[in-house]
């Protein structure tokens, strides 16, 4: 287990690069698998979802190997169809391969996803849209077997629009030469990237970006070079530890268009934010103000992934805040965190009632990737030493976190350990 000890009351201030957004990655690699050819993924963070993503191609026949930011996935060999159990158990967005297997092999054994504990996450939406492009479904037990019987052109409708399942029928429609409509798909910028790759791969996708999708997929698909977009999430979270630390940041290599709700409320909350196409300027007060009312949405919505760090940001403000979360039922993990280093947080089903106040250290325990990025930031903040033990969780989205903070001026030691906290 990592452990990260961390000494507040540290003002962060310098410059850093964006890093490879995770949630564009893990599509990407998916899409890598469609070709019977070598492609080259650039912009790729060194982080343990990736790595288990690039796993899973390996072990179905494909050759990856890394070099610094850039992967290059050789697929000719990919044969298998089957995703391990053990890999599958590691990370959520491991269903995302079935869609690549479906459109390569026409057929997929999966077998039920982990990822993070923040409630119910289903995959009913892309078993519906599959079912509705003509693929068979048989679950045994905790396994699922996947059979495109016939490819046929589709009119597909999300009842939300779920990233994942968006993904899923991106991938088999790009791989099937028919006519896919996809309405009520998601909007979000890694869903777009997705779609240029599948472009540059030889499928045609129009209207990515917006709720209605169309897919004109081939069976000649090859190999690409693609870079990957920057990480917005973790982009914003790298914002927040200047911002929870009355310091100043200057983040290059992000596209800002895409960080649009984030960058208004760390406004709201007293920052001077500058920006242009690829880099944002922060500079914060000595400390917040609260947030006012913030509702977790689709894209361009407030994202679900930054309630946690916002929400730790909150809790040292000098004013109250109310989060809503929308997304998902169960992602308030890290509130009884919080509340061990001070803060004032109510809970009542998927609202938090947020008094800021100081925070102190204190000894914590990560449940889940953003709400580590939430403990790790208020222990930049807090009065005294902070220890954060991490099961495996903020490594999966955050590259070298500790690392990244420390060269802002941060003092934070990682070091390993062998008992979870009592």
């Amino acid at each position: 287990m990592t452990i990260y000890e961390m000494e507040g009351g540290r003002r962060l201030e310098g410059e850093l690069s964006a890093q490879g957004a995770k949630n564009a990655a893990l599509p990407l690699l998916s899409a890598a698998l469609l070709s019977r050819e070598v492609s080259v993924l650039e912009h790729c963070p060194d982080i343990d979802d990736v790595n288990v993503q690039a796993q899973i191609l390996e072990t179905l026949g494909c050759r990856v190997t890394r070099e610094g930011e850039r992967l290059t996935i050789d697929a000719a060999g990919a044969e298998g169809f089957e995703v391990p159990r053990a890999l599958m158990g590691r990370m959520r967005s491991s269903v995302m391969v079935l869609g690549a297997l479906l459109g390569r092999h026409g057929r997929g054994v999966i077998h039920s996803p982990g990822g993070c504990a923040i409630g119910a996450r289903p995959i009913d939406f892309h078993l519906k849209a599959f079912s509705d492009m003509g693929v068979r479904i048989d679950w045994q037990q905790d396994e699922l077997t996947a059979t495109l019987d016939a490819a046929r052109d589709s009119d597909v409708a999300l009842p939300f629009p779920s990233v994942g399942a968006t993904e899923n029928v991106l991938l088999l429609a790009a791989a099937i030469p028919c006519v896919t409509v996809l309405r009520g798909a998601a909007r979000e910028p890694e869903i777009v990237d997705l779609a240029h790759m599948l472009c540059e791969m030889g499928a045609a996708v129009e209207g990515a970006g917006g709720d209605v999708i169309t897919v004109r997929g081939t069976k000649e698909l090859h190999g690409v070079q693609h870079r990957a977009l920057s990480d917005r999430i973790a982009a914003a979270t790298d914002l927040c530890a200047a911002a929870i630390t009355g310091g100043s940041l200057t983040l290059c290599d992000v596209n800002t268009r895409h960080m649009g709700s984030a960058l208004e409320l760390l406004r709201h909350a007293g920052c001077a934010v500058l920006s242009t196409q690829d880099t944002v300027w922060l500079s914060a007060p000595k400390r917040l103000s609260g947030f006012g009312v913030v509702r977790t949405m689709p894209y361009p919505g407030f994202p679900t992934d930054l309630q946690a760090p916002f929400l730790a940001l909150a809790a040292a403000a000098q004013s109250g805040s109310v989060f809503i979360e929308s997304m998902f039922e169960n992602r308030f993990h890290h509130v009884e965190q919080l509340r061990k280093m001070g803060a004032d947080i109510e809970v009542q089903n998927r609202v938090a009632l947020v008094r800021g106040t100081n925070l102190t250290g204190a000894r914590v325990q990560t449940a889940d990737l953003r709400g580590g990025a939430a403990l790790m930031l208020a222990g930049l903040a807090a009065q005294g030493v902070t220890t954060v033990c991490d099961a495996g969780h903020i490594a999966r989205g955050y590259e070298r976190l500790a690392q990244r903070w420390n060269s802002l001026g941060a003092a934070i030691r990682v070091s390993t350990g062998e008992d979870l906290p009592t």
